[in-house]
């Protein structure tokens, strides 16, 4: 069981490091149209570039959770991977920024796969420890599905504080 996790850990880093890439420009490749929104990055911010993490990852942790309904902290581990790697994004952009000044794309580019990388290195761990107790499957779902449901709304309608600027346009969401 534990090589299973391992590969599907490592087909998940490809899926979400191939997805997250294409829904970069998913946007811009269609013109604009608003149905992509809630799932494709839509500026520049910190924020749609963690949105476009959650949307690969969590897609295909459905998709997994089909081949591993056996673990019972299947949603416990995701929720705690994902998190992981939704903070990581700020944080390491934040703090270099802070650091250094103005990062260059690469620098970016690199934040987000290895922030990716965080997530299924994370989740490898505590799928192999099996330490993780988890109370609620359903209610760690649920907290993912709530998330998925702010990038969302916070597509359309965009709060105006730092993490939703980009900074390219100086502008707040589409």
């Amino acid at each position: 069981m534990k090589r299973q996790i391992g590969i599907s850990e490592w087909i998940g880093f490809g899926v979400t490091a191939a997805g997250g890439t294409i829904l970069h420009f998913l946007y811009d490749w269609l013109g604009g149209k608003e149905w992509i929104a809630p799932f494709s990055g839509v500026n520049e911010s910190t924020w749609e570039h963690m949105k476009l993490l959650f949307w690969p990852t969590f897609i295909f942790s459905v998709v997994q959770s089909f081949f591993f309904r056996d673990r019972e902290n299947f949603w416990c581990v995701k929720l705690r991977g994902i998190l992981l790697g939704l903070a990581l994004i700020p944080i390491i952009f934040y703090t270099y920024n802070g650091a250094i000044g103005k990062s260059p794309d690469w620098i970016n580019i690199a934040i987000f796969f290895i922030s990716a990388a965080a997530v299924y290195i994370c989740e490898t761990r505590l799928f192999n420890s099996e330490k993780v107790i988890c109370r609620s499957p359903k209610l760690a779902f649920a907290a993912l599905c709530a998330i998925g449901v702010l990038f969302a709304v916070f597509t359309f309608r965009t709060p105006e504080i730092g993490i939703f600027l980009d900074p390219l346009t100086g502008t707040y969401g589409i």
